[in-house]
């Protein structure tokens, strides 16, 4: 198994819902998160009192989780990137980590069953 974390934009999120759903996958959790990459940022403003500029740098972005079958990493990564792909700074990423074990608190199912 593995986890698929996902940042992306916030006005892809109903793509990515819609991705994961079609790999029938067990459920996702959803965060909204500030962060930058290679973005960076701009200058907003002069701090007057401690006279320096400050420089805003984290946009608003979604962090997606699943916990996917091994079998179904390579599909969703690909089914991800052909949807949101811009070609512009900010698309995203996608980290993939691996999941020793996984248990269904209610029934104590293990494993992909557990997903």
């Amino acid at each position: 198994m593995k986890e698929i974390i996902m940042i992306i934009r916030p006005q892809n999120l109903e793509d990515v819902k819609e991705i994961i759903e079609s790999i029938n996958c067990g459920g996702m959790t959803i965060s909204t998160v500030m962060g930058c990459g290679s973005q960076k940022g701009n200058v907003k403003g002069f701090n007057e009192i401690k006279g320096f500029k400050t420089t805003i740098n984290l946009l608003p972005k979604i962090k997606v989780e699943v916990v996917v079958d091994d079998k179904d990493v390579e599909t969703l990564i690909m089914s991800v990137r052909e949807h949101l792909v811009t070609d512009h700074v900010g698309d995203g990423k996608i980290f993939v980590r691996n999941i020793e074990q996984a248990v269904r608190i209610r029934t104590g199912e293990r494993g992909v069953k557990a997903l």
